[in-house]
């Protein structure tokens, strides 16, 4: 079970690195986002790449620390289920958000099993 645990944490970090790398690379804004990277969009976008280099370094950390994953699996559940949740209110556009979307739920599964392994009670 601890190496299912610690491939769908690697999983989730890999999930999140692509819009991390808008940090580096904000050029990329307009590849993911189809939005301009100049700008206060460009600022904002590229801000969020830093906020998903945070959840990169949590989940691969928690990865291999296991005392990290309860509150790894709050940060990096705030991320998937937060965007899902705006993407559905937003009225599930079609387009670039779609595609983070479809990742974002397939990212549910590991997310849900990262979770009961962190909060299940200890035997």
């Amino acid at each position: 079970m601890e190496i299912a645990t610690k491939v769908a944490w690697l999983f989730l970090a890999l999930v999140h690195l692509s819009p991390a790398a808008v940090l580096f690379r904000p050029d990329l804004v307009q590849t993911l986002y189809g939005a301009d990277p100049e700008g206060a969009t460009g600022v904002l976008m590229a801000h969020r790449g830093a906020t998903f280099l945070a959840i990169v370094v949590a989940a691969t950390w928690a990865a291999f620390d296991p005392s990290v994953r309860r509150l790894c699996t709050i940060v990096v559940a705030t991320a998937v289920l937060g965007f899902l949740f705006l993407y559905a209110r937003a009225g599930m556009p079609e387009g670039p958000l779609r595609r983070i979307a479809a990742v974002d739920a397939f990212a549910l599964a590991p997310l849900l099993l990262v979770t009961w392994s962190a909060w299940r009670p200890a035997p």
